[in-house]
């Protein structure tokens, strides 16, 4: 398949949608994080939705025109949930022995502290 402007345009980008307070204006704002820079607002979440879309084709328009690279969108399908990690072994023997503590495995215990650091919670 040929990657042209309709490809990108087409993409499932990520778009994060919020509404603005009264010292930033009132009305909405919208983004793609994954296309630097493009963004947009408007009154309603419905307005600036569209002229996001705007904003994307102008974007991808002028980039492609600029022989720059378009970001695409990365798919579940591309991480497998594992992922090799090296550590002091300080560390790997403290968060072994806290795992035996706690009766569970080191997997089970490195998860839980990812987790927590990465804002879930559980």
């Amino acid at each position: 398949m040929s990657k042209d402007f309709e490809y990108y345009v087409n993409l499932g980008y990520e778009i994060k949608i919020r509404k603005l307070s009264e010292e930033e204006g009132g009305g909405w704002f919208a983004q793609i994080p994954l296309l630097p820079g493009c963004m947009s607002d408007g009154e309603t979440p419905e307005e600036t939705l569209k002229n996001l879309e705007d904003a994307k084709r102008g974007w991808i328009e002028t980039n492609m025109e600029l022989g720059r690279a378009i970001p695409e969108p990365s798919l579940a399908d591309d991480f497998s949930g594992q992922l090799r990690v090296r550590m002091p072994k300080s560390l790997h023997r403290t968060l072994s022995e806290q795992a035996k503590a706690e009766n569970i495995s080191l997997n089970q215990l490195i998860l839980y502290h990812l987790s927590r650091g990465a804002g879930f919670k559980g």
